[in-house]
């Protein structure tokens, strides 16, 4: 279904009479009553999402309050949260938009605006911004981790968000979670899809190129498991994509899953396909379709030239304008739009005369309440549903705080998942991932099996119980820290500090690896000795199989035994030397 522009308004007079509509906002500029009234512009529509994480409903999802910016990206964006954000991007505090981009007054504001994304929603959405410009000047660019992230996507092997995503029409997609099911499900799934799916950095091993890979290699001469760009002809101009996948896969997730294909940021070989495009395919504009991180997609704007723009995803920053990176071949954007169906990019070119004349960009966030749902996306989603309904939605307690992951360092429910293990698995200290994906749930709301899931629903959730002793914790933490922490971009694997349960410890990001984290204390006063074991459970263990429970059977027995979702202390780290940047507000410590 589409919505005509009278519809629009209508539907949003209504909402404006309910109060959902503030007098100022994403559309206050033009001074209309339709915050998704695009202006068109330009002879090319390049739609974009990422990080959908399999979300297939509408969820609440809380911005970080900590997103901490070190050596050269402190003060820049995305390293901005809160009124510094706001300020940055001329968006006015207390508005549909503020909303949208910060965590400010986040439960008031959520109450007052209600749930975002959800696909029957990005559908209609979609529709109108091709129906508006013109179908056939549209692209709709997906940045990946699509097929994981939600119950039914684990128990689909993600192919159910095949299924939604041929529905929604995407032409183009790169990966990263994708690559966490089995080789032969990933091309299975790839099959099944409409578009084409594109990853200029993906290689098969030498080993399997000697064994025989033509099941699995897309060009026997470079070695590309997959296609690495395409030619659009749109709008009268022709559009190379290229694209960018996740090049930490085999370091950050199970390299078991995927023994034959390596990755890595090849900025090297993206410029040579870069120069080739330019050379041979006579083409109008380069972009690339990146799931390199946002940080990682601005150094590598600096080092590669000749790209336009790099639609970008990994890190989950939804930024309200493009970062405009100039080097040798001009300038590029780059942009990120957030993540859980949360936001559609719209990126308008004006391409003539064989470059890139102009640009007009936009970042719609996807309020459910304001957009009707697709008819018929609607009912897909609810046949995908359906078999696995008794368990989604099983209630297991109430929230009695705000829920909440998001942020580099301790949620809410990641406290609760490091409680849950801790506790049944009699464990002194517990140690859960910084994934930044996980829906939000508000204080009074049930929390259901699904809403676990959204927090923990990966292909290797087992859990573990092992002795460590207190150097082996310093040492992971201390590694998870450079990740985040490195002011060298490319060593960087996007994610958050890994989350802690039954001790508290001190972290100075603006120091060097081995030298961030200190005063390690155990909740009973006692100091972590570096030569003493201690009982540890955790979970997604990337090396060697782990043989416990499933985490999300794990949080679910703890939480049908408390009653109620809450935490008793919050294992969040004192931090030093972070007064004044922009990227922390609010913190507890």
């Amino acid at each position: 279904m589409s919505m005509s522009r009278r519809e629009f308004a209508q539907l949003l007079g209504l909402a404006g009479a309910a109060g959902l509509l503030p007098a100022q906002g994403f559309a206050a500029a033009k001074q209309i009553t339709d915050p998704y009234e695009v202006e068109n512009f330009g002879n090319v529509r390049l739609l974009h999402m990422t990080d959908c994480h399999a979300q297939l409903l509408p969820i609440y999802f809380r911005e970080p309050n900590v997103n901490l910016g070190i050596g050269s990206a402190l003060g820049k964006p995305p390293h901005l949260v809160g009124d510094k954000l706001l300020q940055h991007f001329g968006i006015n505090p207390n508005t549909l938009e503020a909303h949208a981009f910060s965590c400010l007054n986040y439960e008031e504001a959520a109450a007052k605006y209600g749930k975002v994304g959800g696909f029957a929603h990005i559908k209609t959405l979609v529709e109108r911004l091709r129906e508006s410009y013109g179908r056939e000047k549209t692209l709709l660019l997906d940045g990946g981790d699509t097929w994981q992230g939600s119950g039914t996507a684990y128990k689909t092997r993600g192919m159910d968000m095949v299924q939604a995503t041929n529905a929604l029409g995407v032409d183009i997609m790169t990966g990263h979670w994708e690559f966490t099911y089995e080789q032969a499900e990933i091309l299975e799934n790839i099959k099944a899809f409409n578009g084409e799916f594109l990853a200029q950095n993906v290689f098969v091993t030498e080993d399997a190129l000697f064994e025989g890979a033509d099941e699995y290699i897309f060009s026997e001469d470079s070695g590309h498991v997959f296609k690495p760009y395409t030619i659009k002809e749109i709008g009268g101009a022709r559009i190379a994509i290229i694209g960018q996948a996740f090049p930490r896969t085999k370091i950050a997730n199970p390299a078991r899953f995927i023994p034959d294909w390596t990755f890595d940021i090849y900025d090297d070989r993206l410029q040579e396909q870069v120069d080739h495009i330019r050379a041979n395919e006579k083409v109008d504009a380069v972009v690339v379709i990146s799931h390199n991180g946002m940080d990682v997609d601005i150094a590598m704007a600096n080092r590669v030239s000749g790209v336009d723009v790099i639609l970008g995803g990994h890190t989950h920053d939804g930024m309200p304008a493009p970062t405009l990176v100039k080097n040798n071949g001009g300038t590029t954007l780059v942009c990120n739009v957030g993540s859980n169906g949360k936001f559609v990019g719209v990126m308008d070119l004006d391409v003539r005369e064989g470059k890139v004349q102009g640009y007009r960009y936009r970042l719609l966030p996807v309020f459910s309440e304001l957009i009707p749902a697709d008819p018929a996306m609607a009912a897909l989603i609810n046949d995908i549903r359906a078999p696995y309904l008794p368990w989604l939605t099983e209630q297991l307690a109430p929230a009695d705080e705000l829920m909440f992951r998001r942020g580099n360092f301790n949620g809410t429910f990641d406290q609760l998942i490091c409680d849950a293990l801790r506790k049944v698995n009699d464990a002194q200290v517990s140690l859960s991932p910084g994934f930044r994906w996980g829906t939000t749930v508000l204080k009074g709301q049930m929390v259901t099996m699904e809403h676990v899931l959204d927090q923990t629903c990966l292909t290797y959730p087992e859990t573990y119980v092992r002795e460590m002793k207190g150097s082996e914790l310093k040492l992971i933490l201390e590694d998870v820290a450079d990740n985040l922490f490195n002011p060298e971009p490319y060593l960087q694997s996007g994610g958050d500090m890994v989350r802690v349960g039954g001790f508290d410890y001190v972290c100075d990001p603006t120091q060097d690896i081995g030298n961030r984290i200190s005063e390690m204390t155990l909740d009973n006063g006692e100091k972590i000795d570096a030569n003493k074991s201690y009982k540890v459970s955790g979970w997604a263990t990337v090396g060697a199989r782990s043989e416990g429970a499933d985490i999300w059977d794990v949080v679910a027995e703890y939480l049908r035994d408390r009653k109620v979702a809450s935490i008793d202390k919050l294992n969040t780290p004192k931090l030093k030397n972070v007064d004044g940047n922009p990227g922390i507000m609010d913190y507890p410590a």
